[in-house]
C-alpha cells in the first residue's frame, strides 16, 4: 500500500512538518475545480477571476463544515473517539471530511461572498457544481491511500485489500476475514466515477441547450444526480451510522432529500409546479454592470475592426481626369 505521508521534516522547537497525500489531493481537487469553474463563469459572461477571490471564503469554511459533519456523523454512529479526545477533531490530516458538511458550509460562505459583491448566485452555482464534482473526484484517491471509506467484502476482481489496523468493527476478525484473501468494495472509486460522469453530463447539457436553460437548472440537475449517486453508494458503506430501527444511513437520508429537492426545484423552474416564492425568479442571468460595459466595449471595438477590414478589402476606384480640348489660337489681323 502507499504510505499516506509523502515526507516529514523536523523543525526547530520539536515541531514536525508533515506533507500527506490526503492534503495534497484535496488541495489539487480544489484548485482544478476552481479553474474549471472560472472557465464556466466566463462562458456565461461574468468575470471568472472572481471565483478565486471566493475560494478564500469557501475553502476554509467548507473544510470546517466538512470536518464538523464527519465528527458528528461518527458520534451518531456510537464512536467515542472524538468525545474522549476532542483535540483530534483538529487532526484533519489524518482524514475525515464529509461531503455534506463541506457542501452546506461552503454554499453559505459562497452566498455571503456573492451578496457582498452583488453578483448573481444562480450563475455561480450553475458554473461551480460540475467543477465541484470533478474536484471531489480528484480528491477521492486519498481515501484509497488512507484505506478508508471502503465497502463490504467482495469477490469482484476490482476489490481492494485493507490492512488489519484499518478494518472497521464488522471485519476486524481476521479469522473470518483474512488479510491475505479478503477484498472490499472500493466505494470511494464508485463515487469518483459517478462524479466524473455526472459532471460531464451537466457540462454537455449546459452547452447543448444553452439557449433554453434557465438560471439554476444546472444546480437543480446536480442536486438530483449527486443525491441519487450518494444514495446508491451508501448501500455499500457499512461504516455509516444507521437511523435507529432501519438499515438506512443518515447520509443516505440527506442524499435522498437532495435528489427530491432537485426534482421539485426543476419542476418549479420550468413551470410544471407553481410555488408562490418562485414567481419572481429571473429568466436570465444577471451580469454585473462592469462586465456588461466591458463586453459592450469589446463588441464595439470588434465591430469597428470589421468595418476597417471591409474598407481595406474594397478596391479603390481610379479617378481618370479628362483632358481639356485644345483651342485653336486666334491670329491677330
Amino acid at each position: 500500500m502507499i504510505n499516506p505521508v509523502i515526507f516529514s521534516i523536523k523543525l526547530f522547537g520539536g515541531l514536525t512538518l508533515t506533507l500527506r497525500w490526503y492534503g495534497v489531493l484535496v488541495m489539487l481537487g480544489a484548485v482544478v475545480g476552481t479553474w474549471l469553474a472560472e472557465k464556466e463563469i466566463r462562458r456565461r459572461g461574468e468575470n471568472g477571476e472572481v471565483v478565486w477571490d471566493a475560494l478564500v471564503w469557501v475553502l476554509p469554511i467548507g473544510i470546517v463544515g466538512a470536518r464538523l459533519w464527519y465528527v458528528m456523523n461518527s458520534i451518531l454512529g456510537g464512536s467515542r473517539y472524538y468525545i474522549e479526545e476532542p483535540i483530534r477533531i483538529l487532526y484533519i490530516s489524518e482524514g475525515g471530511l464529509h461531503f455534506f458538511g463541506g457542501l452546506l458550509f461552503g454554499a453559505i460562505g459562497l452566498l455571503i461572498f456573492l451578496r457582498r459583491r452583488k453578483m448573481d448566485a444562480w450563475l455561480f452555482f450553475d458554473a461551480i457544481v460540475p467543477a465541484a464534482l470533478i474536484g471531489q473526484a480528484i480528491a477521492r484517491p486519498a481515501n484509497f491511500i488512507n484505506q478508508e471509506l471502503y465497502g463490504q467484502p467482495t469477490h469482484l476482481p476490482w476489490g481492494i485489500p485493507i490492512d488489519a489496523q484499518h478494518r472497521i468493527a464488522p471485519y476486524a476478525d481476521l479469522n473470518l476475514y483474512p488479510v491475505e484473501s479478503t477484498r472490499f468494495h472500493p466505494t470511494f472509486a464508485y463515487e469518483m466515477i459517478w462524479n466524473f460522469l455526472a459532471a460531464l453530463f451537466l457540462i454537455w447539457y449546459a452547452r447543448q441547450y444553452k439557449e433554453k436553460i434557465k438560471p439554476g437548472a444546472i444546480f437543480g440537475g446536480w442536486l438530483v444526480l449527486a443525491g441519487i449517486g450518494r444514495v446508491i453508494i451508501e448501500f455499500f458503506r457499512p461504516d455509516q451510522p444507521r437511523i435507529p430501527g432501519t438499515n438506512f444511513s443518515y447520509s443516505a437520508l440527506v442524499a435522498a432529500l437532495m435528489a427530491v429537492a432537485g426534482v421539485i426545484f426543476l419542476l418549479v423552474r420550468y413551470g410544471k409546479l407553481h410555488l408562490n416564492f418562485a414567481e419572481d425568479w429571473e429568466e436570465e442571468y444577471k451580469i454585473s454592470e462592469p462586465e456588461k460595459k466591458l463586453r459592450t466595449r469589446k463588441t464595439v471595438k470588434a465591430s469597428d475592426e470589421t468595418e476597417e477590414e471591409e474598407e481595406r478589402d474594397v478596391p479603390k476606384k481610379r479617378v481618370v481626369k479628362k483632358a481639356k480640348p485644345k483651342t485653336k489660337p486666334v491670329s491677330s489681323k
